[in-house]
């Protein structure tokens, strides 16, 4: 009480500190400063490298593209070389497509969570074989040998699941011509896998097979079973070649260019039960009978 009788008014603010404290942030002198909490340790390369590989974020999707870029320009530049004659500046590149193709081997199998499976699979195998063929001719300057080894490169391209599905996820036009896709580029590579066969099996010893070329014209008009005559194969192992490759002409070529242009099954989800593939003059669901609105030429 005042000497007025009046009470005394407190005007300290209510959010200050005690009389005689410090304020919570402050730190009394000589004491050592806050300590912040641990930054995250950086990702390891293995973690890096997966997630470029295999992830889906956009900086994944420009890497995997490049990727995809990569592997298409090189499987061209493996088919259009066979056409041309042994030039020095092919010695520079087989070198440079070496290096680069044994590094992006080196991270696949250092990345694959099982290594010893990574290497089993049949697509890696032809990778691996693809390498060799790339160095052992500059060690032993034999390349008719293993020239024809270099086009199985472009089985990297047709067996990339997850690439194929980065795209298929991303782009509706290869979701709807998803088929017909992968029956082009088998058949592609099929085409041109077979001619390089015949092509190293006779260069040197069959007149009529002088070029790449000669064997390409050879190899589509057995498949498609033309055989205009001009050109045939010599020796025992011509002729067992020109019989497996009929056979499969007619087995395998015809179904693909089959399903090019007219795929087996289409693709419409069904409002019942959800079920994609549907042959494609279905009217009824055959998982659950729903009545289906397919559209089709009529025929």
């Amino acid at each position: 009480m005042t000497a007025g009788g009046d009470a005394a008014v407190d005007r300290t603010p209510a959010d200050a500190p005690p009389t005689g404290s410090l304020p919570p942030e402050s730190t009394s002198p000589g004491s050592p400063p806050a300590e912040l909490p641990p930054e995250a340790p950086p990702p390891s390369l293995r973690v890096s490298l997966r997630g470029l590989y295999y992830g889906a974020d956009r900086r994944a999707a420009r890497f995997q593209y490049g990727l995809l870029l990569f592997d298409v320009a090189t499987i061209l530049f493996f088919l259009i070389v066979t056409f041309v004659a042994d030039a020095p500046w092919l010695i520079y590149a087989d070198v440079v497509l070496a290096i680069v193709l044994s590094l992006d081997f080196a991270a696949r199998l250092y990345i694959a969570p099982r290594r010893g499976r990574y290497l089993a699979h049949w697509v890696t195998l032809a990778d691996l074989v693809v390498i060799l063929s790339l160095i052992v001719p500059l060690l032993t300057e034999n390349y008719t040998t293993l020239a024809f080894l270099r086009v199985l490169r472009a089985v990297r391209l047709a067996r990339s699941y997850h690439l194929f599905g980065m795209l298929r996820r991303r782009h509706k036009w290869v979701q709807e011509h998803e088929d017909a896709l992968h029956s082009a580029i088998h058949m592609v590579l099929f085409v041109f896998v077979t001619t390089a066969i015949v092509y190293v099996q006779q260069f040197g010893k069959n007149p009529a097979i002088a070029s790449y070329t000669d064997a390409l014209y050879y190899t589509v008009a057995t498949l498609t079973t033309t055989g205009f005559g001009d050109i045939t194969l010599v020796g025992e192992g011509g002729k067992l070649l020109s019989v497996l490759i009929m056979i499969i002409g007619i087995a395998l070529f015809v179904r693909l260019v089959q399903t090019i242009f007219r795929p087996a099954k289409v693709k419409h989800r069904c409002p019942e039960c959800g079920l994609i593939r549907h042959d494609p003059d279905a009217v009824h669901c055959k998982h659950c009978g729903e009545v289906l609105d397919i559209k089709n030429e009529g025929d």
